[in-house]
Order: C-alpha cells, then structure tokens, then sequence
C-alpha cells in the first residue's frame, strides 16, 4: 500500500456519508450477533454486574465528608454525593445528592457524561464539575456551590475544550483552554496557563506561561497546604520529559532534576522518582528510584538525597502517596503488590512494612489519603477471583473493613497460575492464566496492553467472569514490555525502534499458551483496547496464525497518520514522529494499516470504538474496516461496531457498555466455543 490514503474521508468524524458507512456496518454486525438469545443474556448478566446495587461506593475524602460518584439501573448518567464516615459505615448510608446528571442532562436537552469535579480547598464548598459530551474527553466547566448544591450564577465557566483547572483561592483560578488560534499544543491540549480572577473576562487572565507549540500540554497548580503555600506550573515536554517551576515573586524558578523523572512536592520534602540513571551529588542513582530531599535546601544547591526505594530483577516501584505524616509506597514483585510505610525522622526515614491490610491480595489499590491532616488510608484489595475488599486504617493503628463487594461469579474450582514465556531475544515474560486446571484444550481469551509504563495487575472482573470464565473459558493476562510491571527498564526496552518487543512477547505468550495444553490456536482469542487494540491489529497482519479470534476495540491502526489525528502528537515519544524518514522505517513494518494483505488467512476479527472518541480518533478502525473489504475480506472476516456515544472507553452509560461487551463475548463464543 502506498502512502495515498483512499479512505480518508472517514477521518471526517461526523460527516454524514462517513456516518452512512459506521451505520451500514453497525447494522451487519448486530444483525449477526445481537439476534442470538446468548447475546440476550450476555447483556442482561453484564447490565446486572454494573449496576448492581451491593457494589461498593468508592469515595474519597474532602474534609470530614466522603464523595462518591454513582451509576445504576434508575440514574445510568449519575448522582454526585457525599456522606460522613459513620453513614458511609452502615449497610445502607444516607447520601445527600449534589448533583443528579439524568435531571441535569434533560433539563438542558444534552447528552451530559460525569467527568469529575475539582473542590476548592480550605473550605470545600466550591467545586468546578466537568461535564462532557457524549463521554469525550473535551468537557465543559462550571462553577458548582457544594452548599446550595446549584451551579453559581456568573461564576467560572469554560465551554468545550480539553482544558486544565486548578483553585488558587475563593476569587481566582488556574485554567489552561482553548481561547483561540495558538493556544493549544499539537496534541490538542492547553499551551497556555493563566491566572483568572473572578468577574473579569478570560481575555484579560493573566498569562503565566507559555509551552511550545509541539509539547503535549502545560498547566498550573497551587498547594494550600499551611504553611507550605506554593504556587507551580507543570510544562510536558512529551509523554515521559517535564519541566517544573515554581512560581515566586521574583518568578520562576526551575526545579533542576532530570526531565524525565517524576516530582512531587510535599510540605517540606521534594520527591524525585527516576526512569533514567541519574549521577548526582558524587551518586549514581538507578532507573526506578526513588528519592528525596528538602525542598529549600535542594534550591539552596544542596543536593543531599535520601534514598526511599531502589529496585532488583523482580520488583518496581508502582505509586507512592503521602499521609500527614508517612509516605505510603507501593511496590510491585513479580507483578504483586506490596505495602510499605517510610517515615521522615530526625535520624533518617524509618521504613515498616504495611501490615493488617490484605497480606495475601495480589492487588492493592491506594484510593485515597489526608494528606494535609490524617494518617488516614483508604485501600481497595483484590484479585482475579477475590472480589475487592475497600479497607480503611491510619498508620500505625488497627484497620476496619468497611465494604466488600460482592462475588458476581462463581470461583469455586477457578486457580490463578503466573506462567513464564520466553520472548525471540530470550527475555523472561510472566503472564497470568486464570481457569479451571485440566480441564484441557478449550475456548481462552489473552488480553494484553504493553505501552505507556502501564501495569497489568490481577484484579475482580465481574464481566470477565460472567461473560468469559463463569461460562467455562480461561482468560490470561500478559504483562508485556512496554508496561511498567519491572519499572522503567521494562518500558523503555519496547518504545519507538524497539517497539518490535511488545509483539513478540505477545506472540511467545500465544505459543506458550498452546505448548502448554491450555488452548490451541484456532481456540485462543485476543482482546484489547486504545494501544492494546493496536496490539491487536498488529497480531492480526503478523500472527495470524496464532488465533482464532481477535477483538480491537478503540484502536490506533494507522501509524502514519496517528500523529494527526487528535491527541495521536502526543504518543510520539512512545511509538516515533512518522514524519521522520528512520523513524516511520520502524512503524511501517508493523502498522497494521499498512500490513494488511490480500489473500491472506486472517482470523475473524471484530473492531469496536466509538464516534466520540476525542482521544483515539475513530478513523483507525473505520479506515481499516474499509481497507479489509475493499481487498476482500467479508463480514464474515471482518466486523465492526461504533458506538454514536461513549468517548474512549466506548460507551457513555452502563447500558451502551453491557451491549459493547455483550457483542464482544458473543463474537468471541461464536468462534471459540
């Protein structure tokens, strides 16, 4: 295929022949699955998992109250509310609802999709709530009285845009949007930070900084904290290198640590996390560290670190989160979570283990912490047939349960097995299996992701285990390179030239699945979504051999052209600038756009996305569809969905997502089962 693109008017989202064309295919697709009676019960099963009422509410903490947001059958768009801890504890808490999206939305005739809100500190009595169209990434802001529980008349608005908002205090506010020609990055995100005052127009806001055009994206941000007030602007450079100021009176100072290292700032303490090898103060600190040193002597020129994590073959430093007193670290060994507590002293940082907080869950997830008052922690604990337990303790005390959420499928029988495979230059590539053992050869389904330093955990799928393992299959969850379960090492052996690796994982996982006697080719299924749905794409023009069905959902197809299209600028330290000769060298050989030949034999594959995906453009799938047709693959080759609605993840509401997933797994039985 040359570089003359015949399909590029299905890059016009909406324009009504391209709309034409998703409707004509749509119609073939839930034509021949959703017309099944399984396909019925897949969706109503699903539907039950997501809106079950027993779920558990997970909130976070603003003052002495708890917020949650909450979709179910009766309110699919959503109530914002809060509670106390002692309502939160009881069976059936007493909310007070602060905002009802269903009213909202048919109020004002709008497809309005929940996008989160940010409430102003001290005080927590505004918040500025984002709302967006359909599910896309762009939103809406408005100013939202949490007293009144009403939007403020006059108060900050900003229309549609990708935009960036921060409270500084009661009258003023950070925001980086769209004000016209310049003022966004190539990837469609804020260039410009500015101060804006209550009641003046956003022209007249102060401008306090300006990136470049072709960074991915700039903002501001003010830490309240007494005591330790600071003013901030964050400038990414790309996807993995920053710059950071602070903001003074004399103007800004730049935090001098490696661009491509992470930072934070907390109270006193400036934490530097490192994805390179950094030579500092007569040390050479490893990738994956993570240190720290006080701030004013770090800008005083005194760079004395302390060191609070290193890591070894088998264990990455996954998150870290501050308490008032205690930096709560998060670790992951062999792709399983382990808890620490550091705490900064008069002699050192004193480090203990996290005990009483599930000790054998593979997965714990940090909800939240009170960082500015409390040692409070809120911890969500889990694993692929251990459904989540939400614990809530303070450091150094006795914790509580306070939720469980309930089993959604039956485990008994089920085993979770970590299994190793070895890639084509020989590196060691773990990977989950979840299934009944001995059960033989039979339907599995493999999912993978492999990008962008995200980790792939074990954790309670309620529609993995009522759509795929309830009904006798085995799911596998890859941990590629590319993703961050080793730390930084792990991802940066898969990006741009290299990025080769993330597909011969894949496939060593595919074969080692099949020598194994777990499932044979023409029963192994692949899944995956956004840059997993690349993978799959991928796996598709290179392997085809190695399956028998394969899912792409919201995927990146077209590597020329992604650069282009939407927020695809911004991936460019992950993938490489197509525009650059050595560069697209390397993505052609494994565009899948580009790879796809005729004559092939290709598994049945089914592409789902959705038109108002602002992030992943929905030309990737719609232009690949048309390509395999015009070189003669059917609907019985190849099938596709769009979604009118739904953003990024492809559905806007838990109905449209259980008819998203419903079509998935019966696609996937009808070619495995």
């Amino acid at each position: 295929m040359t570089d003359t693109d015949p399909y590029l008017w299905l890059e016009d989202v909406t324009d009504e022949r391209a709309l034409d064309w998703v409707r004509a295919r749509n119609a073939e697709t839930t034509a021949e699955l959703a017309d099944r009676p399984r396909f019925g019960r897949l969706r109503d099963e699903i539907r039950e998992v997501l809106d079950a009422d027993d779920r558990i509410p997970y909130v976070r903490r603003r003052g002495e109250l708890l917020y949650n947001f909450w979709r179910d059958a009766a309110r699919p768009r959503g109530v914002w509310r809060r509670t106390t801890l002692a309502e939160y504890r009881t069976p059936r808490p007493d909310w007070e609802v602060l905002l009802d999206v269903d009213a909202l939305a048919e109020r004002e005739g709008e497809n309005w999709v929940w996008q989160g809100a940010t409430v102003r500190y001290p005080g927590y009595s505004r918040a500025l709530v984002e709302l967006s169209r359909g599910g896309a990434d762009a939103t809406v802001v408005r100013e939202f009285d949490l007293d009144r529980r009403e939007f403020v008349p006059d108060g900050f608005t900003l229309p549609e845009a990708k935009s960036s908002v921060t409270w500084i205090d009661e009258d003023r506010i950070y925001v980086g949007t769209d004000v016209g020609p310049g003022s966004l990055t190539s990837s469609g995100y804020p260039r410009l930070v500015k101060e804006w005052r209550r009641g003046t127009p956003l022209a007249d806001a102060e401008t306090v900084f300006e990136g470049k055009a072709d960074d991915v994206a700039v903002y501001g941000l003010y830490d309240p904290t007494e005591g330790f007030e600071r003013h901030m602007v964050h400038r990414s450079i790309d996807f993995y290198r920053a710059e950071r100021y602070l903001r003074t009176a004399e103007g800004l100072v730049r935090l001098d640590v490696p661009d491509d290292a992470r930072t934070s700032v907390h109270r006193e303490w400036l934490l530097v996390r490192t994805r390179s090898p950094w030579a500092v103060g007569g040390t050479e600190h490893p990738a994956g560290a993570l240190l720290a040193a006080r701030l004013d002597e770090f800008l005083a020129g005194r760079h004395r670190w302390d060191v609070l994590f290193e890591p070894d073959e088998h264990t990455s430093l996954d998150y870290h989160a501050w308490t008032r007193h205690h930096l709560v670290v998060g670790t992951l060994s062999d792709v399983r979570t382990r808890l620490r507590v550091l705490t900064p002293t008069g002699d050192g940082w004193r480090d203990e283990p996290l005990s009483g907080v599930g000790e054998r869950a593979a997965t714990i997830e940090l909800v939240d912490t009170d960082p500015r008052h409390t040692d409070e922690l809120l911890l969500s604990t889990s694993g692929f047939t251990e459904p989540a337990t939400l614990v809530r303790g303070e450091v150094g005390q006795d914790t509580e349960v306070l939720k469980r959420a309930p089993a959604f499928f039956p485990a008994d029988g089920l085993t979770v097995d970590q299994h190793v495979a070895t890639s084509t230059d020989g590196t060691k590539v773990p990977y989950f299996v979840v299934g009944r053992p001995g059960s033989g050869p039979g339907p599995t389904l493999l999912t993978g992701y492999g990008g962008f330093e995200v980790s792939l955990t074990p954790s309670y799928s309620g529609v993995i285990g009522r759509g795929w393992l309830a009904r006798g299959g085995t799911y596998v969850v890859a941990n590629l390179r590319g993703g961050g379960e080793y730390g930084p090492r792990w991802h940066s052996e898969a990006v741009r030239a290299d990025r080769h690796r993330v597909y011969e994982d894949f496939a060593a996982i595919a074969r080692d699945l099949v020598e194994r006697g777990i499932t044979t080719p023409e029963r192994l299924g692949i899944q995956g979504g956004s840059n997993g749905g690349l993978l799959m794409g991928v796996m598709l023009t290179r392997h085809p051999e190695l399956f028998g069905a394969i899912v792409s959902q919201v995927p990146l197809l077209d590597m020329r052209r992604y650069h282009r299209l939407l927020a695809g600028a911004s991936w460019m330290a992950e993938y490489g600038d197509p525009d650059d000769e050595a560069d697209w060298a390397h993505l052609r050989e494994f565009s899948p756009y580009h790879q796809v030949r005729a004559g092939r034999d290709y598994p049945p594959v089914l592409f789902v996305t959705s038109t108002r995906d602002d992030r992943v453009h929905p030309a990737h799938a719609r232009k690949m569809v048309a390509r395999m047709r015009e070189l003669g693959y059917g609907p019985d080759r190849v099938r596709y969905h769009e979604n009118i609605e739904g953003g990024h993840g492809a559905a806007a509401d838990n109905a449209q997502l259980a008819v998203k997933w419903a079509l998935v797994f019966e696609f996937l039985w009808s070619q495995l089962g």
